[in-house]
């Protein structure tokens, strides 16, 4: 039974990202940082971790990325998880006696029609699982939270009310991450790190190692490298397994023209859950069980 990191405190939607991917009988070992999962891998505390990578919404997370870059750990595999937020309070709370509601500023910004039809003052924190945690210990009948279904089950608060995110299609990616390559898998997807060198045409050409071979690339994006001011990386996912003829050839091609590449992984390609599908009966019976660290 693998153990597994994540960051922030049982009942994150990380947490809940864990029990999707591996069941309810996962142990999951909280981490107060993103940085903290990569250190509880590389020390023995877990075996794998849970990282946060993209939002279908708000994109991506720099600093996942920025890990990826500076530390050693292999993709082992991708999930994605829809994000539903969950309106709790103190046991015997009603919606109606609520004056203010605190979670992540993202949470807040992904529920702001239902906070402005109650009028509700907003209230920004650092985690949505550590709000609720907050307020199991410190109730108050006029403050609410929104955090995940797995939270107030967890601390034990009133559910006032589900699916109060302004979008139904509110997802969220997460690498697997660890020490070894994955197994190859009959669908899989590449990711890597690159730079341009410094001439006219070069990321053109750069590029059109894969557009020549025909391998689909489903995301670029450019960071600014820490430190090198002006200079930017270059982040790539595509369709396929690096050792696929094709796409060795084109990684081949890229390393000819690039100034630097960094293979973060080849692993299972994910697909994306309907946004009909509700919380699997996995994610909601862990909160129950012993399956956290």
């Amino acid at each position: 039974m693998s153990k597994v990191a994540f960051q922030g405190v049982r009942g994150a939607h990380s947490e809940r990202a864990i029990y999707q991917f591996f069941g309810p009988e996962a142990q999951t070992v909280p981490c107060r940082s993103l940085e903290g999962i990569f250190e509880a891998v590389e020390n023995g505390q877990a075996d794998l971790g849970m990282l946060p990578v993209e939002n279908a919404l708000t994109g991506s997370v720099p600093r996942a990325y920025e890990l990826l870059m500076e530390r050693d750990l292999r993709i082992q595999a991708e999930t994605i998880m829809l994000i539903q937020h969950t309106l709790m309070a103190a046991p015997g709370a009603k919606l109606a006696d609520l004056k203010r509601v605190r979670s992540t500023l993202q949470s807040l910004t992904q529920c702001d029609q239902f906070i402005s039809r109650y009028g509700l003052e907003q209230i920004p924190s650092f985690d949505t699982a550590g709000s609720a945690c907050e307020l199991a210990e410190n109730p108050e009948p006029d403050l609410g939270v929104i955090a995940s279904k797995l939270a107030a089950k967890i601390y034990k608060l009133d559910i006032l009310q589900e699916e109060i995110e302004d979008a139904s299609f509110n997802y969220t990616r997460f690498f697997i991450v660890g020490d070894e390559d994955p197994p190859r898998a009959q669908r899989c997807k590449t990711s890597l790190i690159f730079t341009a060198r410094h001439l006219p045409g070069s990321l053109y050409h750069c590029l059109g190692e894969f557009a020549e071979r025909n391998l689909n690339l489903t995301k670029i994006e450019s960071r600014p490298r820490r430190n090198r001011p002006w200079q930017y990386l270059f982040y790539l996912d595509f369709e396929g397994h690096w050792q696929d003829p094709v796409a060795e050839a084109a990684l081949l091609g890229l390393l000819r023209r690039a100034g630097f590449v960094k293979m973060l992984g080849s692993y299972p390609m994910a697909t994306t859950p309907h946004p009909d599908e509700k919380e699997t009966p996995a994610v909601q019976d862990s909160a129950e069980g012993g399956a956290g660290a």
